[in-house]
């Protein structure tokens, strides 16, 4: 057998066997999410008889989720792996942010009221769009209208493990 069809089979692409989305996704460990698109898609090749729509389904039950956790940029992970790839994984990612946590003036103290703030926007399973953090955060009493800002803030509240990606609405 080539090399090429043995990585397809392997990678479980020439041959679906999984039922499921969640099941790729705890299979794989985390699928880069980035392009969430090009994730989802991923996912559906090595499904077999998915469709774009019930693997939305299935993110937005939460059977999957996507969050920061290996690096500044977004994966898919399983509920049930995400607090042990965290604790893995958010102390080096937070160390590659140290520097901008600094030239945005966050620190423990802003994270501590950051966390509060977005634990009480999402009890009983709230749920906020991109944009709406920010004025949670406002409400606050933390800085919030610098983009980069909030970016790092949420950044840092998925490594903390206090928030992830959300079903989707809209975009």
């Amino acid at each position: 057998m080539n090399i090429a069809h043995q990585r397809l089979l392997n990678q479980h692409i020439a041959l679906q066997t999984f039922q499921k989305p969640d099941d790729v996704v705890r299979w794989l460990g985390a699928v880069q999410a980035q392009d969430c698109a090009a994730a989802k898609w991923a996912v559906a090749q090595r499904t077999k008889g998915i469709t774009d729509s019930a693997v939305d389904q299935a993110f937005n039950k939460g059977e999957f989720l996507r969050t920061h956790v290996m690096r500044p940029t977004w994966h898919f992970v399983a509920p049930q792996d995400i607090r042990w790839l965290l604790t893995l994984t958010a102390p080096r990612v937070h160390a590659a942010n140290a520097y901008q946590y600094r030239r945005l003036e966050l620190d423990k103290t802003i994270f501590k009221r950051r966390n509060a703030a977005l634990t009480k926007a999402l009890r009983g399973g709230q749920q906020l769009t991109r944009a709406e953090p920010a004025s949670v955060l406002q409400q606050a009493g933390i800085e919030a209208s610098d983009p980069l800002r909030v970016t790092c803030l949420i950044l840092s509240a998925e490594l903390d493990g206090i928030i992830c990606s959300g079903a989707r609405r809209g975009k």
